[in-house]
């Protein structure tokens, strides 16, 4: 067997976690690496540079996900690929990173990021910028955090990733959908709950 880990995302270590998630490379075990007060959640994988599949993309995601809405662990997300030789390269970096993982984990605990687009039909004209105040103004009260994304099609009106509070999720949906419902000439596309990738900056080397 492979000594290589693949990497998902670091979260504090609050004992083991168990997810039934299929991981990258269909990992069929999911698990953690810890040291100190951080843990990883890794997978074992053969292969240094895996394939950016939509498959493998779809398991990283889905892993990130069931650590936060199963086992509801805040997590600091990596960007795919990330794969280390061994347990021992994996801490050095949770023991070299600790600070910035710390500081990190504690802005975005108990949270998730959500993905708003609104995109006007054919005939229908809108403003983008005085529709996106409107969607900030409804789902700003109800997030800790917003992004504002490229608008890169002529149609799409508003682009938004929140930051959302997992206490506060069934009342963002509830605000999302009451916008929704209000608009039709406007399709939304709500998509999450993702892992806050847009609302941390942690650059990190695979070993």
């Amino acid at each position: 067997m492979s000594d290589n880990l693949y990497a998902y995302g670091v979260t504090p270590d609050d004992g083991d976690i168990e997810l039934d998630v299929t991981g990258v490379e269909g990992a069929d075990h999911v698990y953690t690496v810890s040291h100190g007060p951080l843990a990883a959640v890794v997978s074992d994988i053969g292969d240094m540079e895996p394939e950016r599949t939509d498959e493998n993309v779809r398991a990283h995601d889905d892993v990130l996900r069931a650590v936060m809405v199963d086992a509801e662990r805040t997590v600091v997300p990596m960007q795919f690929g990330m794969v280390f030789k061994g347990k021992r390269p994996l801490k050095n970096i949770l023991r070299t990173g600790r600070p910035t993982f710390s500081r990190s984990l504690s802005d975005i605990e108990g949270t998730m990021e959500l993905g708003v687009k609104f995109v006007a039909d054919e005939d229908a004209h809108y403003d983008r910028e005085e529709m996106g105040q409107v969607v900030d103004d409804r789902l700003e009260p109800v997030s800790v955090g917003t992004i504002v994304n490229d608008l890169f099609s002529d149609r799409l009106v508003v682009n938004r990733s929140y930051l959302v509070e997992r206490e506060e999720r069934e009342a963002f949906d509830e605000a999302v959908t009451e916008l929704d419902e209000e608009y039709d000439d406007l399709t939304l596309q709500y998509t999450g709950p993702w892992a806050p990738y847009n609302f941390v900056d942690i650059a990190i080397e695979a070993q």
